[in-house]
């Protein structure tokens, strides 16, 4: 059976756990790859203390060890100015959606996000960003989601 948590500090080594797989999957990083340790403690810092809901997927046959996280999504939340677009200031920016291949295609992705931009709206977000892979597009194409060519940006 798949249930579905909000993630909080009593969870902080399964969500490092699945964002470093999430990670490597999408990165077609090796197995063994190693990160860096201050990338390590910067996530972790950020998944106690930032602005941010993450939702982890559980197979609950499996327990509640590491294995058992088959899946996580989170929102980060962001204050801009208001503009007459955004007159609340308040957008949230989709990120680290992740289903474990071998429990993808069931609804689970789309059910972590659906619920995160639930609580987007509730907490008066007018607008939710992400950046797509080019297999997560056809899930955010299904929520609502619309490709957007005005946005430009800058690395630093």
């Amino acid at each position: 059976m798949i249930t579905f948590t909000i993630a909080d500090e009593r969870h902080i080594e399964l969500l490092m756990a699945i964002r470093l797989e999430m990670l490597k999957v999408v990165n077609s990083l090796p197995a063994d790859y190693e990160y860096d340790s201050a990338f390590i403690a910067a996530t972790r810092q950020f998944f106690l203390n930032g602005n941010q809901t993450t939702v982890l997927a559980m197979d609950t046959e499996k327990g509640t060890s590491s294995d058992a996280v088959i899946g996580c999504a989170t929102m980060v939340y962001v204050e801009f100015m208001p503009t007459f677009s955004h007159p609340t200031g308040h957008r949230a920016h989709l990120m680290n959606v992740y289903t474990n291949e071998a429990y993808r295609r069931q609804g689970i992705g789309k059910r972590m996000v659906q619920s995160l931009i639930d609580e987007a709206r509730a907490k008066g977000c007018t607008e939710v960003s992400l950046d797509a892979t080019q297999m997560g597009r056809p899930l955010y194409k299904s929520l609502g989601f619309t490709e957007s060519d005005s946005c430009m940006f800058m690395n630093m």
